[in-house]
């Protein structure tokens, strides 16, 4: 069974190519310059696909530090 479905694929995808024509902005409203890192695109695409419905797994969370 797919983890992702095709149409988030196609979304990452989508802002695999924003990033790299510089169009991919990171932070509230896009207020946070141009996104440089292909992780950061990646995690772009699949926050915007969750946005949508899409079948993409939960997030996952922040590691406490000790």
């Amino acid at each position: 069974m797919a983890k992702y479905s095709r149409s988030a694929g196609k979304d990452v995808k989508r802002a695999m190519h924003r990033r790299k024509k510089g169009s991919l902005k990171r932070g509230k409203g896009g207020k946070g310059g141009k996104v440089k890192s292909k992780k950061q695109a990646i995690a772009i695409g699949l926050s915007e696909a969750r946005k949508k419905g899409k079948k993409v797994p939960k997030r996952k969370s922040a590691k406490k530090k000790r």
